[in-house]
């Protein structure tokens, strides 16, 4: 499971002209499934998320996590972030989870999310959306749970 980070003021998707999801201040989250990744994927980095400290302290120093700045998340699903471009210009995603199995563990990771951080918005899983992000720093961050199993 891949998710990307991005420390932002404000952050919010609108799906069909409806807005699904919208948080101030904390962390916009865009999550790839990989195929065979598991609950524990999601549990390793909803873990690390959570915990990650990327906001600034009283020093400007990031020392912070998003709770301890009583910040927010807003997660959307993007299947993209496994994309194969090794060959040719069009990225293939035969390394992306099938859209069932990659909704069940989206809902496992925001399940999980929601019990670490009080505010979590979420996308709508396999839909067309408008994002728009304010962020801040910018500060964006990589994480993989296959570095965090090691």
């Amino acid at each position: 499971m891949r998710a990307v980070l991005q420390r932002v003021t404000h952050a919010k998707v609108v799906s069909d002209g409806v807005l699904t999801g919208e948080i101030e201040k904390g962390l916009f989250i865009l999550l790839g499934v990989h195929r065979g990744d598991d609950e524990k994927d999601a549990d390793l980095l909803a873990e690390k998320i959570a915990k990650c400290r990327i906001f600034s302290d009283e020093n400007d120093k990031m020392n912070l996590c998003v709770n301890d700045v009583g910040g927010g998340a807003l997660v959307v699903s993007n299947f993209t972030l496994y994309a194969n471009y090794s060959k040719g210009n069009r990225p293939d995603y035969f390394d992306s989870e099938g859209p069932e199995r990659a909704n069940q563990l989206y809902e496992i990771f925001v399940h999980k999310l929601k019990k670490l951080i009080p505010t979590v918005g979420t996308g709508v899983f396999g839909a067309h959306m408008q994002i728009d992000t304010v962020c801040d720093g910018p500060v964006t961050i990589v994480m993989d749970s296959d570095v965090l199993r090691k």
